[in-house]
């Protein structure tokens, strides 16, 4: 099968580009020299381009687009959420159809779904919110309304929703845990108790090679390990795997959002360069429960986890003192 990456060279359209070269041929988006030699040294063929601005003539002979890329921030304006994850979905979109692709598999998020407070064992039927109170929420659920509402006989387009990705090659929440842990500004909210799904990123990668031929067009499936944790039990077990033990310390979740809600306001109106140590995104979603099911998924597309999150951390762990 020829499938058409985007995202190769982050975290988790890495693992799905290593997961697929030995079957399929792969090419990748990329919008620059780096990126593009990124995609070689992952066996991927660059093809030149950036989102929002793909040549139709780059998708030629491609059976499926798997599209991992998006603007992934807390903070910032909204002109560059927009113009990444809404606008370059939907132009990726009418590449796709103008070049006969037909299957587009659209990596979402569980956060299309966030409205500030706890989601409950939700599943697919979950409603989104009537208003979104983050920007990344916000155009992360445009886009895949998008994906969803192009599914044709022409092309089948599926959505996938991985919850909290973690694993090898993370770049984002174990650098990032360990680097506050290290700065002494970790502190767990309301003791760390909210309840929370996670999706190892094999878990992940196993159901995207199920979603080049399984799934049903135009529906969204949910990506989650096995069971629930908390964020303290798990925050805790994934430091250790880096050798880092988290503080004890608390904060309440109102003064944690009273407080970002400051910092945001005073970056914005001082304009201040960068993004705040805190943002309302991220206090939100720390004091929020978040815990899903991923049974349409076992349904329709076979999917069955690959790891358990103690298996997976026990993995981590040992990679991580070698």
């Amino acid at each position: 099968m020829r499938i058409f990456l985007t995202g190769a060279s982050g975290f988790i359209g890495g693992a799905i580009a290593q997961a697929l070269r030995s079957q399929h041929q792969l090419s990748g988006l990329a919008r620059s020299s780096s990126s593009a030699a990124a995609l070689q040294a992952l066996g991927v063929t660059p093809v030149e381009g950036r989102l929002g601005a793909v040549d139709p003539s780059g998708l030629a002979g491609v059976d499926a687009i798997v599209h991992c890329a998006a603007h992934v921030a807390q903070w910032g304006p909204r002109q560059a959420f927009w113009a990444a994850n809404v606008e370059g979905t939907k132009q990726l979109l009418d590449a796709a159809r103008e070049a006969g692709v037909r299957r587009f598999i659209h990596m979402g998020t569980e956060a299309a779904l966030f409205d500030n407070t706890d989601l409950v064992d939700i599943d697919e039927d979950q409603p989104y919110p009537a208003r979104w109170r983050h920007l990344y929420c916000e155009t992360k659920a445009r886009a895949e309304q998008a994906v969803l509402a192009a599914n044709s006989a022409h092309m089948q387009t599926l959505v996938l929703r991985p919850r909290l990705v973690w694993g090898p090659g993370d770049q984002t929440i174990l650098p990032e845990l360990t680097q506050m842990v290290r700065q002494g500004q970790f502190w767990w909210v309301n003791g760390g108790r909210a309840l929370t799904s996670t999706c190892h990123i094999a878990n992940l990668v196993h159901a995207s090679e199920l979603a080049l031929t399984q799934g049903i067009g135009g529906h969204a499936y949910f990506i989650v390990d096995p069971g629930t944790t908390c964020y303290r039990d798990f925050f805790t077990a994934l430091l250790g795997t880096a050798g880092v033990v988290p503080p004890q310390r608390s904060m309440p979740a109102a003064l944690l959002k009273a407080l970002a809600g400051a910092m945001d306001l005073l970056w914005r109106g001082l304009r201040l360069r960068g993004e705040p140590p805190l943002t309302p995104f991220a206090a939100a979603m720390l004091a929020a429960s978040c815990t899903i099911a991923s049974d349409r998924a076992e349904r329709e597309l076979g999917y069955r986890p690959t790891l358990s999150r103690e298996q997976g951390l026990a993995e981590l762990g040992q990679s991580e003192s070698v």
